[in-house]
């Protein structure tokens, strides 16, 4: 797996991205420290096909829609979810 720091990252993108393309992982760290992980598309992290193997995840059966994230929330008219984070937070200190 090849390594890059996020500077040497944003200056040679384009060539970070056809290794990947290549079928390569790239770690990504800052000042050292390992941040992230750019895999190719369709390659499953080694963590999440250990959990769908153990039966704690169970993979996408279909894609969002397109538009999915830009649709309107749901209306939480009476405040039920906000009541329950609150209480959440106060039970916590």
């Amino acid at each position: 797996m090849t390594s890059a720091a996020i500077s040497e990252l944003k200056a040679k993108l384009s060539e970070y991205l056809a290794r990947v393309r290549a079928g390569e992982q790239v770690l990504i760290t800052d000042r050292g420290r390992p941040v992230a992980r750019i895999v190719p598309v369709g390659e499953r992290a080694p963590h999440l096909a250990d959990l769908e193997r153990r039966g704690l995840l169970r993979a996408p059966s279909a894609r969002l829609a397109d538009d999915f994230f830009k649709r309107p929330r749901p209306v939480d008219a009476e405040g039920a979810t906000r009541a329950a984070l609150i209480e959440e937070r106060r039970e916590g200190r």
